[in-house]
């Protein structure tokens, strides 16, 4: 078995215990990447003297008995979006290919606290602004499971590099779905954490209001070591939640399904769906329960409801995308990939009126979705997506004639609950769809990441889909 293969909890064990030197670790992932990466464009930019450098810290602080941090000594890629000063950070664009910010993201000076070593910055969906995985600077990310499929995105190849053992673990961005779906249609853990669970301080922006940063992971425990690492409350970002951090490693851990009540969500959930998706859909619910869960109906997918969410996030994030682009698509605009600017640009066009008016209302449409739906049960599961995985080639439409129903399905299922501000977990299916990774999204009131993780890990448990990994 190659190190690469070792869960990223176990990869940390192996080092405390001095059964692998984090250089070890490092050198075996330079070598994966160097095997499989070829095939997958999942990086932008390897930073393998950063990488061995690190490691090397790392081992002689484990060689001088020092305490060594709950990642200690795992290699981890991220998102090309997190700032780290002096070092480049392209955002998947040309427009900052160049761009080497002065600050640190919270986010990557946690995981470094902790111990993690930094490899380098994953391919993503120009700005973060696409659901598949294409890029038209960088090259589309490739699927692991079928390199010739989407990975989703925009974090995609933080889902690609995850699945195919080229990173312990990474950290994407979701603002409609950029964690989850990359997660789901590479076979992998994802989580959206609550609204303001996470810093956003020294990570790019695409749409203030429902931008969040959180883990993809190969296993539930490994994203609950992530995410312990980089939550709570930071004062370089006033908007992060005071709200104390819950034990999430210690949840996974203590797995557990008993009588927890899992709601169903269906009607807009299952529209136009493909009959393959909702059969692995329904496998995962009979997991849930023969891990001890109850299934219970829910009207969480009331069809006029989410369609009436959809429209106010929107209205949110199309003027606050197009405001902090408006500066360049003035003066560079043919720096951007088409179907980026056919994106950002419709946001100019909405009224100041109804954005506002799709801020004020939210907290009124929280309020009453979470008294409605979670009075009835602890969480809700709903596909991560409701289709059978799409090749690269059949969604490359970039800005012609109906690219954007091809975004709006492949996110149908995931964009609700970003304006909803609410945790979701996607987590792969019993079975795999047509060959390729199914997901569901177990999704909680606020801050129940804890909670999540627990129902989730014992799911895992039942589901099996650890056992398996793409044939590279």
């Amino acid at each position: 078995m190659s190190l690469t293969d070792l869960t990223l909890f176990e990869a940390t064990k192996a080092v405390v215990k001095g059964e692998v030197t984090s250089l070890d670790l490092v050198e075996s992932t330079l070598n994966r990447i160097d095997a499989v990466d070829p095939k997958l464009n999942a990086f932008i930019r390897v930073e393998a003297d950063t990488a061995r450098s690190e490691a090397a810290e790392i081992d002689q602080a484990r060689a001088a008995g020092k305490n060594l941090g709950p990642l200690a000594g795992v290699p981890l890629a991220h998102k090309d979006m997190y700032y780290r000063a002096g070092g480049l950070t392209t955002c998947g664009s040309k427009i900052r290919k160049d761009f080497r910010p002065t600050v640190t993201s919270t986010a990557l000076a946690r995981l470094k606290t902790d111990g993690a070593v930094y490899l380098g910055g994953l391919n993503m969906a120009e700005f973060a602004f696409g659901p598949t995985g294409h890029n038209e600077h960088f090259g589309a990310c490739r699927n692991p499971w079928d390199p010739s499929r989407i990975t989703g995105g925009s974090s995609s190849g933080s889902g690609s590099a995850t699945a195919a053992r080229m990173t312990f673990g990474a950290l994407g961005s979701d603002t409609g779905g950029s964690i989850r779906l990359p997660a789901g249609l590479c076979g992998i853990v994802g989580m959206k954490p609550t609204q303001t669970r996470v810093s956003r301080f020294g990570v790019m922006g695409l749409s203030f209001s429902l931008d969040n940063v959180g883990p993809l992971t190969r296993t539930v425990l490994d994203n609950a070591l992530m995410l312990a690492s980089i939550a709570g409350y930071d004062p370089e970002d006033p908007t992060s939640a005071t709200v104390p951090v819950d034990d999430y490693v210690g949840a996974a851990q203590s797995p557990s399904c008993n009588g927890i009540r899992i709601g169903v969500a269906r009607g807009y959930f299952e529209k136009d769906a493909d009959a393959a998706a909702l059969t692995a859909r329904d496998e995962a619910l009979a997991a849930f329960k023969s891990a001890g869960a109850i299934i219970v109906e829910t009207d969480a997918g009331n069809l006029d409801d989410v369609k009436a969410i959809n429209a106010l996030s929107a209205l949110t994030m199309g003027p606050e995308a197009a405001t902090l682009h408006a500066h360049w698509l003035k003066t560079c605009r043919d720096d951007y990939g088409a179907q980026m600017r056919a994106r950002c640009e419709p946001g100019f066009q909405y009224s100041g009126v109804d954005y506002l008016s799709a801020l004020q209302l939210r907290p009124k449409i929280v309020e009453e979705f979470i008294q409605r739906v979670f009075s009835d049960c602890d969480f809700l599961l709903a596909p991560t997506f409701n289709v059978e995985t799409p090749t690269i080639e059949e969604t490359d439409v970039l800005d012609h004639q109906g690219f954007e129903a091809v975004i709006a399905r492949i996110s149908q299922c995931t964009r609700p609950f970003n304006y909803l501000t609410l945790p979701g977990l996607a987590l792969p299916t019993p079975s795999l769809v047509a060959g390729m990774p199914g997901s569901i999204q177990l999704v909680g009131p606020p801050f129940s990441e804890a909670r999540i993780y627990q129902a989730a890990a014992a799911y895992e448990v039942e589901a099996g889909y650890t056992e398996r990994s793409p044939d590279l």
